[in-house]
């Protein structure tokens, strides 16, 4: 077991090598859906929310993630621009935790990404207004029909109101279980182009 998957994981000096490993080891070890993560945002008045999404992607830029604009979580994105995301794979009892400013991704990426999605999750994103009420489940299926057959021959465009989401971490930390609750912590916290690591106590 190297430095990158082992408890010397508090000694490495920047963060995203170890993220790297770690949702590599997590992609090889989780039955199902290594890149879930609960992503909490704050509505206007300051009440949070919190609900799982699927990290798509993640560089030195930050975590990404894709969603409608317009759904609660889409709103209080724009509105409040940050947000708190966590990592946890049960096989492997570790976790991940980030929190730190939001931005929208390009028009491009955002494109290439949707043209990325099954033909049937596309169609879904035309046919879902999001977190606003549903009568019924048959209206559900009668918009995605009618948006499959608006679309039934050639590409289905992404709508103007759904994109991805980069949250650009200002601290990033990984939690990896230990016996006894004297669990391993390291801290990465953002200083101007690099980071500074403390370890923490369990």
């Amino acid at each position: 077991m190297n430095q990158l998957t082992s408890g010397d994981f508090t000694e490495v000096d920047e963060p995203w090598a170890l993220f790297s490993a770690w949702m590599e080891e997590a992609t090889r070890s989780e039955p199902n859906d290594p890149n879930a993560m609960a992503l909490a945002t704050v509505d206007s008045e300051g009440m949070p929310n919190v609900r799982m999404v699927l990290l798509k992607g993640f560089d030195e830029n930050g975590f990404v993630f894709y969603t409608n604009t317009e759904s609660n979580k889409g709103r209080e994105l724009l509105g409040q621009r940050k947000a708190a995301l966590v990592l946890h794979w049960k096989s492997l009892r570790r976790q991940v935790r980030a929190r730190g400013p939001v931005t929208t991704v390009s028009d491009e990426e955002a494109d290439a990404y949707f043209r990325s999605r099954p033909r049937d999750s596309r169609i879904g994103a035309w046919a879902s207004q999001q977190s606003r009420p549903l009568e019924s489940r048959f209206a559900l299926e009668k918009a995605v029909a009618v948006n499959a057959a608006k679309y039934a021959v050639g590409e289905v465009p992404r709508p103007p109101y759904w994109t991805g989401f980069r949250i650009a971490p200002v601290s990033i930390e990984f939690w990896q279980d230990r016996p006894f609750r004297l669990h391993d912590r390291a801290l990465f916290t953002r200083e101007g182009e690099g980071w500074r690591r403390t370890r923490l106590y369990p």
